[in-house]
This record gives structure tokens, C-alpha cells and sequence, in this order.
């Protein structure tokens, strides 16, 4: 049978921690058997996770034994204890499969496995997972990375669906595709992580001499705009502003306005019915083929597979809902 270690360090976030015990507790094998079996181990008999605490039955010794590892994330990024890090050394020289959910990636990261190796975690924390580890290849805009023996995923929900690659990779796609109905879950999900993505605009310094004509852009982002005549609305020549524009704001006046017309059309597709061709003029977009291009290559699925995913619906009657981001969770009231 096929052994997985769950590691629980201090402050692991019951979400990660749970989702790779329950997926691969659900595996079963054609004839009925458990296709795995799941280990949960710790460096202390007690560990805590936010609301409660609980109580590994394993010590290191059992990522020795294992035959996937799979490191959950921690709220605190703190540094990882050495044996920590030893043991996961030692089973990745034995051939041990190794998997991170979430900022599991920093866990992973520090043992330096993951150097030269493209890898990917939650995306509010990828520029921090970069910036720390440059030798990594960080890509914030898949739902997870395999690279053979070694495999992040990014946040959340993200990690089942790495669970349940890793079921399709040891038992085949029937194995899995069962294991993923009994989590109410596709076995694919369409689109990676760029989709739930806050694009925000690149910042520019408060103050800054762009800061009038960010505004009018904003304002006037659905206008077919040319490089002249927001140079004109900012008082300068062209050559000028692209220089300044590249030195505030990272990027240039017309990535800016195509990244501030996707903004709006993800607003209108989760607001309003109207037809993604009339979205794309609305927008700004001559053509719905540009549109669409562009759409897919910032957010990452298509204009339908977003609204199909992200559309507010009319509620008519009050109830209270869980919502959260995987780490928090509120109670929210609405009609």
C-alpha cells in the first residue's frame, strides 16, 4: 500500500492540513481497498492549528518510511527547525515523493529541494516566495507545478486538486475520478489560479507627477487612447512619458489600459448578463477575438469559464454563509 506523511508543524493551517488526509483516505482501489495509507507526523506530541491543537501519531521517523510527503502550509512563515529539513533531505535522496500545498512552498523552498525547479504556492504570496528564493522559478498562475518527484500547488483548493493528481498518477484516471466525486470535485478544473487573482493596477508613488493622468486613464480607459494624446493630456512628449510611465509604474500607458479594461470587464461579467461581445466594446476592445486573447492571457481562463465561476447571483432570501480565502473564514448575512 502506498504510504503518505502528512507533516504538522507549529500553526498549520487545518485547511492544508486536512485536504490531503481526506483525499487520500477517500482513494479506493477497484476491489474496495484503501489505496493508501495516510500518516500524519509531527516534531512535538502536540501541534497547533489556529482554533484547536492536535496530536500527531508519528514523530520524523515516518518520512523515512513514506512513499509520497506532503507538507501542508503554516500561517507563520517562521524558519523551519533543522531536522525538519534533514529528514526531508534524507527521504528526497531515497527517491520519496515530495508535494506542498499553499506556502507549504516556503517549507519545501528552505530545504533547497526545490532550487532550479519551477514551482508555484498561493498567489498573494508568490512575489514573497520569489524574493526569498531566487533560485526558484515561481509561477503564480497555475493551480500547481509537477515536476516528478517534486510538486507544489498553490492555495487552498488548489491542493486537492494536486491530491488528486497524484491519485490519477499512482492508480490511473477511474481511481481518481472516484476519489474526486466523493469530494463533490472535478477531476480538472479549467483555468489556473490567474483567475482568482486581485490584478490590481502597478502602483505608482503617492504624489507622483502620473498620479492626475492614472486617474483620468482610469476614468477614460474604454476610449481608444494613443500614446500621443495621453502625452497630451499629461502635458509631455510621448518619448517622455513612456520613460516616466516605465520608471513610476513598471509597465507602460498601454499595458496599463489594457490591464484597467480587463478590470472592468471581470466586474461587468460578474454583475450583468450581457454578452461577452458587448462587454468587449463596452470595455474598450474593438474586436471580442482581441478581447478574448487578452482576456485569457491576464486572468488566465476565458470571459464564460469566469463568469460562469465568479457571477453574483439574485439572492431572495436572507441566509448566513461561511466565507473565506482558506485561512480565515467569516459569517456573511445577505438577501
Amino acid at each position: 500500500m502506498h504510504t503518505v506523511a502528512v507533516l504538522a508543524l507549529d500553526d498549520v493551517i487545518p485547511f492544508d492540513l486536512a485536504t490531503p488526509i481526506e483525499v487520500f483516505s477517500w482513494a479506493r482501489l477497484p476491489d474496495g481497498r484503501p489505496a493508501y495509507e495516510v500518516r500524519v507526523c509531527g516534531v512535538t506530541p502536540s501541534v497547533s492549528a489556529g482554533a484547536f491543537a492536535l496530536q500527531p501519531p508519528y514523530g520524523l521517523e515516518a518520512l523515512a518510511e513514506a512513499d509520497t510527503i506532503v507538507l501542508p502550509g503554516c500561517r507563520d512563515l517562521r524558519p523551519v527547525p533543522d531536522q525538519v529539513l534533514d529528514a526531508i533531505r534524507a527521504a528526497a535522496a531515497q527517491g520519496t515523493r515530495i508535494a506542498s500545498i499553499c506556502v507549504g512552498a516556503f517549507v519545501f523552498a528552505a530545504t533547497g529541494l526545490l532550487d532550479g525547479h519551477r514551482a508555484t504556492t498561493h498567489w498573494y504570496a508568490a512575489d514573497q516566495l520569489a524574493e526569498r528564493h531566487p533560485e526558484i522559478e515561481v509561477d503564480p498562475n497555475v493551480l500547481y507545478v509537477d515536476n516528478g518527484q517534486f510538486l507544489t500547488s498553490a492555495g487552498a483548493a488548489a491542493g486537492l486538486d494536486l491530491c488528486l493528481h497524484l491519485v490519477r498518477r499512482d492508480y490511473g484516471s477511474a481511481v481518481a475520478a472516484d476519489a474526486a466525486r466523493t469530494a463533490v470535485m472535478p477531476l480538472e478544473r479549467e483555468g489556473g489560479q490567474a483567475q482568482f487573482i486581485v490584478h490590481d493596477q502597478p502602483p505608482s508613488p503617492r504624489g507622483s507627477e502620473l498620479e492626475p493622468l492614472l486617474r483620468w486613464m482610469e476614468e477614460h480607459c474604454t476610449r481608444d487612447l494613443t500614446l500621443e494624446q495621453l502625452a497630451a493630456q499629461a502635458g509631455t512628449s510621448p518619448r517622455t512619458l513612456s520613460r516616466r510611465f516605465r520608471e513610476q509604474t513598471g509597465t507602460t500607458p498601454l499595458q496599463w489600459l489594457l490591464r484597467s479594461r480587463i478590470r472592468r470587464a471581470q466586474s461587468l461579467l460578474e454583475a450583468t448578463s450581457q454578452p461577452v461581445d458587448r462587454i468587449a466594446g463596452r470595455v474598450g476592445f474593438g474586436s471580442p477575438t482581441a478581447f478574448r486573447e487578452r482576456f485569457k492571457r491576464v486572468v488566465g481562463t476565458t470571459p464564460h469559464a469566469y463568469r460562469a465561476a465568479f457571477r453574483r447571483s439574485e439572492p431572495t432570501v436572507r441566509r448566513t454563509e461561511l466565507v473565506g480565502t482558506g485561512t480565515e473564514w467569516v459569517r456573511r448575512s445577505h438577501e
